[in-house]
Order: structure tokens, then C-alpha cells, then sequence
């Protein structure tokens, strides 16, 4: 039976026109995870708060919800030092001796863009994987095509590899779920071992899918942390990237559901279109209307640019939910607010490569490779700012490549 692999959080990167709520002051607000039900003034679900969840629908399967959940709480397999060969409950392995090979080899890799800083940083660090094992002669030539978040340049980058016919392995990282599919389901037929990451498309024909746990989990760690550091009664304002996108909407769906058997109130959930001066904008007229005491975010672009907002305000600093990014980690050290570094696990982007590896030794891997995402936390955010102290506002601190030899020069320079 067919698995559909689910969009995982690269999906960031999705070269879709940004759609951002108006910045006069804040409206009622269309909520894609809860439309068949009457919304409150402030863009909030009271039939779904009212039963105590989000609905079930396209954006919102609770079985799913519920593994991720769970997974958050497993004790991967692996060694914790390399996290990005972790892995967590591998259910069913692909036996890949057919795809053994020896000598260098062609690595293909179908990359849907580079066009955010969380995609800029997992890039580097590929290529200085592949730069390893270039020099220990499992790669031969890196064969890249960046299709710029472009559907139909994705599809004739791989059509490309493909007719070329000399990819010891296709790496793919979809640009979009059902458009890329086909495509996807073409390269397996000619042979090829591909390794889907990053992103999933809707068949299980890849040799593996690699990703970290979910847009589930990442959504409700966030949502859980101002549960636990709020009082009952205070207000959060949530702020979104886009409408639309699977593993956005599974962030907000899980966020959602435990905001709605909490004691919190939502006061907002508007969308930024992932800009800065809109945040702040946005932030700043929830504050002339009333206190703000969390913000929950479902990505850490622009966190810094909200964290300012209530600065220039004069209010006191929320209880935030951020990511990863070295920019806000900073901000959340020099402001010593209460906060929490949530994590895509940058370092999937190793991972591949390795895979790769794996298959042409004719190793086993995993048929979905579930990764460790943990957030930071104050407990260890000294701890990742000291080891990324050299490195760029924009770079993300689970980056994972501490140990490559290119460390720190390629991250800085990039």
C-alpha cells in the first residue's frame, strides 16, 4: 500500500508570492486549518476551541499528529554525536544491494532553491560533506541543479539527470508536493536510487525520504512552552508565514489544538508573509490595543524584527517562540527573556550525502528516515552560542557541521 510522504519544513523555501495580512490595524483573519467554522473577531476557531481541538481535515490528520508527538519522546537509534545518522523508529528498511557499486560515483542532486537563509545554511553544509567524500574517493563529480523554487525547472533539471543517465544516485528536494510527484516517480523508473529529503512528494518510490520529525511537533513544542511559562488568562499572538503550505498549516493545526484546551486566549494569528517590517508593524498595533504576553511563531524568520516591536513600545518582553537562528538566539541572550529556540534540524542536509554512501555499499537504510529535532533551550543556549560565535546573523545553529573540515570558513563566507 502506498505511503504518502509528508511535506516537511524546508517547504520554507517555497518560491510561492508571499501573501501578508493588511498592515492597517488587525482584522478578522481567514485561519486555512479551521475555515468550515465560524471565526472570532480576533481569526480564532470558537467551534474547534469549543470542542477542545483542531479539526480534523486536509491539514489536520490527528493519527499523525499523534506520532509526532510521540516521537518527539523516543529515543533515537544512533550515536547522539552525529544526529544527522540518527534514527528515530525505522520501521521498515530498504535492502539497496542491487544499487552496490564501486569507485567514484556521479551524485546528482535536484535542489528546489536556495532562496532562505535556512536553505543558504543546510547548502553549505551539503557541499562540504560532499567535499569528504570527494576526497576519500566515494564521490566523483556533484552535479547540481537549483531550480529557484520553479515547478517546471525542477521537472526538466531531473527529466535532465535522467536522460543523462550517468547519476550514480538522485538526491531531490521537491520544490512542491504534487506538481514534482510525477517527476519523482519517473526518476525511480529509470533506475536510479533517489533520496527524497526536505520535502515529500505523494509516492514511496524513493529508495528513502529523509526528514526530520514534523510540522506537528515542531508547532506543539512551541505551543506546550507558552502553556507551561503563561499564566491562565494571558494573551498570545500567533504569527504565520503563509496560508496553504502542508507543513505550515500542520505547525499552526498543532498549536491550534493545544491553545484550544488551554487557558490562554488567542488574540491573533496573522499572516507575514516571512517579512520583518511587517511583523513589527503587526506587532506593534496588537500592542496599542492591549497587552501581548506570548508570541508563537511557526517560523524564526523575522523573530528579532517582533522582539523590537515591544522594545519600541515600551511593554515587557513576551514569552517567545522562536527558532533556531542565530539572530534571535542572540537577541533571547541579550534580552534574557523567557524564550524557546525551536529547530527544523538543519543538519538533515549531511544526511543525504551519507545515504547515498550507504547505497552504493549496499547498506539498508531506513524507507522514511526520521531525524531527531530537538529545540534549544536556556539550558543549552550558551552552549550553541559559543560554538556558532563566529558565525553569521542568518546562520542557524543545528547546522551540524562543527566536524567538516571546512569549519568555520564556508559558513562565513557564503
Amino acid at each position: 500500500m502506498q505511503r504518502k510522504l509528508r511535506v516537511t519544513a524546508g517547504i520554507l523555501g517555497l518560491g510561492l508570492a508571499l501573501t501578508a495580512c493588511t498592515t492597517d490595524a488587525p482584522t478578522d483573519t481567514e485561519d486555512p486549518t479551521t475555515t468550515a467554522a465560524p471565526t472570532t473577531e480576533s481569526g480564532t476557531d470558537a467551534a474547534t476551541a469549543a470542542e477542545g481541538g483542531t479539526e480534523e481535515g486536509e491539514f489536520f490528520v490527528r493519527a499523525d499528529y499523534e506520532t509526532e508527538l510521540a516521537q518527539r519522546d523516543m529515543t533515537p537509534e544512533g550515536d547522539p554525536e552525529t544526529p544527522w545518522l540518527q534514527m528515530i523508529e525505522p520501521i521498515e528498511m530498504a535492502d539497496t544491494a542491487e544499487f552496490a557499486a564501486e569507485g567514484p560515483q556521479t551524485l546528482c542532486f535536484s535542489n528546489a532553491s536556495i532562496s532562505n537563509p535556512w536553505r543558504v545554511t543546510g547548502w553549505t553544509t551539503m557541499q562540504q560533506q560532499v567535499e569528504v567524500l570527494q576526497a576519500e574517493g566515494v564521490i566523483g563529480e556533484f552535479r547540481v541543479a537549483d531550480a529557484g523554487d520553479d515547478d517546471n525547472k525542477q521537472i526538466s533539471d531531473i527529466e535532465s539527470f535522467i536522460s543523462d543517465g550517468d547519476c550514480g544516485a538522485l538526491i531531490i528536494s521537491p520544490s512542491t508536493t504534487a506538481t514534482l510527484t510525477p517527476a519523482v516517480e519517473a526518476a525511480c523508473e529509470s533506475g536510479v536510487p533517489v533520496i527524497v529529503f526536505d520535502r515529500g512528494v505523494n509516492t514511496d518510490c524513493a529508495v528513502t525520504f529523509i526528514h526530520p520529525i514534523g510540522g506537528y511537533a515542531y508547532g506543539a513544542s512551541g505551543a506546550e512552552f507558552l502553556v507551561e511559562n503563561l499564566e491562565p488568562g494571558s494573551t498570545v499572538l500567533a504569527l504565520r508565514i503563509l496560508p496553504g503550505v502542508d507543513v505550515l498549516e500542520h505547525r499552526w493545526g498543532a498549536a491550534n489544538d493545544i491553545f484550544s484546551q488551554s487557558d490562554l486566549e488567542v488574540v491573533g494569528v496573522e499572516f507575514t508573509g516571512g517579512d520583518g517590517a511587517q511583523i513589527k508593524d503587526i506587532v506593534t498595533q496588537y500592542l496599542q490595543r492591549g497587552d501581548v504576553d506570548g508570541i508563537w511563531m511557526d517560523a524564526g524568520d523575522g523573530a528579532v524584527a517582533a522582539v523590537e516591536a515591544f522594545e519600541d513600545a515600551g511593554a515587557d518582553y513576551p514569552v517567545f517562540v522562536g527558532e533556531d537562528e542565530l539572530s534571535f538566539l542572540r537577541k533571547w541572550e541579550d534580552t534574557g527573556m523567557t524564550a524557546i529556540g525551536l529547530s527544523y534540524s538543519n543538519f538533515q542536509w549531511r544526511t543525504p550525502v551519507l545515504a547515498a554512501q550507504m547505497i552504493w555499499n549496499g547498506e539498508e537504510v531506513p524507507a522514511e528516515w526520521v531525524l531527531p529535532q530537538a529545540p534549544i533551550t536556556e539550558d543549552d543556549l550558551a552552549d550553541y552560542l559559543e560554538r556558532n560565535v563566529d558565525m553569521p546573523s542568518l546562520h542557524y545553529a543545528k547546522f551540524g557541521g562543527e566536524d567538516l573540515p571546512g569549519f568555520p570558513d564556508a559558513w562565513q563566507g557564503r
